[in-house]
């Protein structure tokens, strides 16, 4: 989907805001729109309290911003956008706005709500210079489940409205088992007041997953298992794209290596191996006082705080490994913390469809307030609503996808999984789409392009397909076709995946 469709989404909330002048709250809604279509990707990251929401955020913006201790700020819903200059706006509940001081305590950006308290509060807008909110709006969101039924209920109205679309375009959420509070909020999600979700725009984080395996150097390939598990779920494969295993402690850790931790961790790889492996046995042996070690106490309980010890074991082998500096070390403890993972998921699966799921959002929006408060004249939107859906390749490709999950459909277990693929289930890059591998020859490209227009042009044109299964297949064959239009262009012998960018890839 390009910009210049999402420029006719734009114009229809301008036909509603003209109709909709008289109404304060509806010019509201409406004007709450037009700067989503303007904004980057919206993601929020939600889950059930404790998950790790705020240390995952900070792991993602690669500056400690986000709170993560039990107070009053990590009790509302917080948003992250990028700025030239740092400011903290405060809306509270009554509709009044305030300005917050910008102060760091060391590293850390303190959030202070002044003499307000978190029920006072609606959101918190946090402007910040940081290049990792260019592309990306983050949003914290208080946990799910909380004793406090207001800081639910917070996450509940912003999240999975009564009445409207959610505000975010798509979530990470985050999990350490499957719960039935989970299932029922993702659920929720999927299906706002604005209709059945024509799309999955969510995935799922098995959060803290250094603490699957106790710890151990293993722990992330025990939580990689335990996740692949979860991705075969019927229930949570309905609901989210994929499952990740990402270690947020250590991930925010990494971010935001110091060079005094580098030095310690050195420290610790450079002791005898029966030394080391005797320290870090346990966390209560590691933070005892001991002449085997040359850190002190303090220093080892801030590594704890700061790494687990999980990542107190991993940088002291990754320097042993041959991590020769803090850039070097901060560099593979990233690596091996699942948030590289994460990352990519996020550009291939949200962000390359930034446009798309932004129209679709502002659609449904548009539609539930059109269905809530008709009036005369509304049916030039109506018309241009439905123009715009039938249209967009890119929303055909959302709502298939969400079909193919949930639904029960004629097909192979092969064309199954093959369609799912190539409307970009696992991707939206070509050699994704195609299932071939990265700097695939041209003439390879070609030949499975030609196989799966034959397959599915014959299985469109059986006489023993049902309707259903028509259509699906045309959505299909309009997703290769986009790849082979691109892929007679340019001259090159052979495709990477950034090379070809669909009608439904990246804006």
């Amino acid at each position: 989907m390009k910009r210049g469709e999402l420029d006719e989404v734009g114009d229809l909330v301008e036909l509603a805001r003209d109709l909709y002048g008289d109404d304060p709250a509806a010019s509201e809604e409406l004007d709450a729109y037009s700067r989503r279509l303007q904004e980057p990707l919206r993601l929020a990251v939600a889950g059930v309290v404790k998950a790790g929401k705020s240390t995952l955020l900070n792991a993602m913006i690669g500056e400690q911003i986000a709170p993560t201790d039990a107070g009053e700020c990590t009790r509302t819903v917080t948003w992250y956008r990028h700025s030239r200059t740092a400011q903290i706006t405060v809306h509270r509940s009554d509709g009044g706005v305030e300005r917050m001081p910008v102060r760091r305590d060391g590293s850390h950006l303190v959030l202070d709500i002044g003499n307000l308290t978190a029920d006072e509060v609606e959101w918190i807008d946090v402007a910040w210079p940081a290049e990792n909110l260019r592309s990306t709006v983050l949003i914290d969101t208080p946990g799910i489940a909380s004793l406090s039924v207001e800081t639910s209920a917070k996450s509940t109205r912003f999240l999975t409205p009564e009445n409207t679309h959610s505000a975010a375009d798509a979530i990470i959420y985050l999990l350490r088992h499957i719960h039935a509070a989970d299932v029922k909020f993702l659920q929720a999600f999927r299906d706002t007041a604005a209709g059945a979700s024509e799309t999955v725009n969510a995935v799922a984080v098995l959060s803290r997953a250094d603490e699957i395996g106790s710890g151990r150097i293993d722990s992330l390939l025990s939580a990689a298992r335990i996740a692949e598990r979860y991705r075969q779920d019927g229930e949570l494969r309905a609901l989210t794209l994929g499952v990740i295993p990402v270690a947020g402690l250590v991930a925010e850790g990494a971010r935001t290596l110091r060079e005094s931790e580098f030095i310690a961790f050195r420290s610790l790889a450079a002791l005898d191996r029966t030394v080391r492996e005797r320290l870090l046995v346990s966390v209560d042996r590691f933070t005892r006082p001991t002449n085997e070690t040359a850190l002190s106490v303090a220093v080892r309980q801030d590594l704890l705080r700061r790494f687990g010890i999980f990542g107190v074991r991993l940088g002291a082998a990754l320097v042993r490994a041959g991590a020769d500096s803090s850039s070097e070390l901060a560099d593979r403890l990233v690596q091996q913390s699942g948030l590289i993972d994460l990352q990519r998921f996020v550009n291939q699966q949200f962000r390359s469809r930034t446009v798309a799921l932004k129209a679709r959002g502002v659609l449904q929006g548009l539609d539930a307030l059109l269905r809530a408060k008709p009036r005369p004249g509304t049916a030039p939107i109506v018309r241009g609503m439905e123009h715009v859906t039938a249209s967009t390749h890119d929303l055909a490709e959302l709502s298939l996808l969400a079909d193919l999950r949930t639904s029960v459909l004629s097909l192979t277990p092969d064309d199954l999984v093959a369609a799912e693929r190539l409307i970009g289930g696992n991707g939206t890059d070509a050699l994704t789409r195609l299932g071939l591998a990265e700097g695939a020859p041209r003439v390879e490209v070609r030949e499975r392009i030609d196989g799966l227009l034959g397959h599915w042009r014959n299985l469109s044109e059986s006489p023993l397909s049902m309707r259903a299964t028509t259509d699906l297949c045309r959505v299909v064959i309009r997703s290769i076709e986009g790849i082979a239009s691109e892929a007679t262009g340019p001259r090159r012998s052979s495709l990477s995946p950034g090379d070809v960018v669909l009608a439904g890839g990246p804006a």
